[in-house]
């Protein structure tokens, strides 16, 4: 009888959003692509900073490619004409313009993408997509895609400025599944204090998600619970931090009797009453429209990095998440601790090198009610 060597244990790669150590080591590799160089702040904890090229073309209307075409075909029977982007350009309101990326993709056959828009894109409404060539959805990229990526931009209620290398969107990278399942989202906000409120086991099980609560409470201080955008003004410059007043772009909004009125496709930034609080290891997503809770979308973008709101020292600490909402259709009543959207959390492959938080120049860390970076703090 002869002995076989024994069977070799076969590591399987760990599932998961990629961390940022991850994501420099696919750049080295060229699995990232891109025209211009990579430099270390473009790479977050979880995704990559994806950049605006040399030239936007206007478009009649938003498309998909779907599974024989790519952008650029497509691009052809719609396009109206073509704007330079590399000495600054204007992106009217109420226009939908396709831009060709810096950022490029060859990735392992296990790999896909997914994308959003960044913080402050999402807080001053414009609206933008990720599309790829022969792509089926919105800002999902396949596993094992290779080649061009592009952003739909669609400035909802400022006209903006913009250039070759601003930053409106980022990527994230997967390999599997990364939902985190709902026994294990109640034991990590046993142990992490994910929302500083009750949560419902009952409701996890069902959404697999943690629900947020509004705050329409005010304060002694001040009764502001939300800004409401003006329909008429002035461009705003996205690379341009700390550098707008507020007043000129927004128009405080008080609650009444504990609520709101939302006006019809009005643009709104509101608060929740929960702070939120992601782990290291993890990332969350809020889900951006559902009708359960109300003909209403909240929070364009929707991610929040590894540790947003985390501090080691003090679980009891967290972040508001802060709401980008608007209205469908009808005027909508919104009240004071009414649940607002749902928190989806995501496991990472490892925990990354670096973290959300004023360490690496964060914006939103322990923020309250806060409008995008381009404007100067209320007084």
């Amino acid at each position: 009888m002869t002995s076989s060597a024994p069977l070799q244990a076969v590591e399987t790669p760990a599932t998961g959003i990629f961390p940022s150590q991850i994501l420099r080591e696919l750049i080295e590799e060229d699995a990232i692509k891109t025209t211009q160089p990579i430099t270390p702040d473009l790479v977050q904890p979880a995704s990559i900073d994806l950049r605006l090229g040399e030239f936007a073309w206007r478009v009649q209307a938003s498309f998909l490619t779907g599974p024989d075409a790519t952008v650029e075909e497509k691009v052809r029977a719609f396009e109206m004409h073509r704007i330079d982007l590399t000495g600054g350009a204007v992106l009217e309101k109420g226009c939908v313009y396709i831009v060709p990326l810096l950022e490029s993709l060859d990735l392992p056959d296990d790999v896909s993408a997914f994308a959003n828009p960044k913080s402050s894109t999402g807080r001053l409404d414009i609206f933008t997509r990720v599309i790829s060539d022969r792509g089926t959805r919105f800002d999902l990229i396949r596993a094992g895609y290779t080649g061009p990526l592009y952003a739909e931009v669609s400035p909802k209620t400022f006209s903006i400025a913009v250039q070759t290398g601003s930053r409106l969107t980022q990527l994230r990278l997967r390999r599997g599944r990364s939902e985190v399942a709902p026994d294990d989202l109640l034991r990590l906000h046993e142990e992490s204090r994910l929302i500083d409120g009750s949560v419902d086991p009952i409701e996890i099980a069902e959404h697999q998600s943690l629900s947020l609560r509004l705050d329409l409470a005010g304060n002694d201080m001040n009764d502001v619970v939300g800004w409401r955008a003006r329909h008429h003004a002035g461009i705003i410059d996205v690379d341009k931090p700390d550098n707008y007043d507020p007043a000129d772009f927004w128009e405080p909004v008080s609650a009444r009797g504990g609520g709101i009125i939302l006006n019809p496709d009005d643009f709104y930034i509101l608060a929740t009453r929960e702070a939120v609080t992601v782990p290291p290891d993890y990332a969350a997503e809020m889900v951006a429209y559902d009708t359960l809770v109300g003909e209403f979308r909240v929070h364009y973008a929707g991610f929040f990095d590894p540790g947003f709101g985390w501090d080691p020292k003090n679980v009891a600490v967290g972040s508001r998440g802060v709401l980008e909402v608007r209205s469908h259709d009808v005027p909508f009543l919104l009240e004071h601790e009414q649940v607002i959207g749902r928190l989806r959390y995501e496991r990472l492959t490892a925990r990354p090198e670096k973290i959300y938080g004023s360490g690496i120049g964060s914006h939103y860390q322990g923020q309250g009610l806060k409008l995008a970076k381009q404007f100067k703090t209320p007084n």
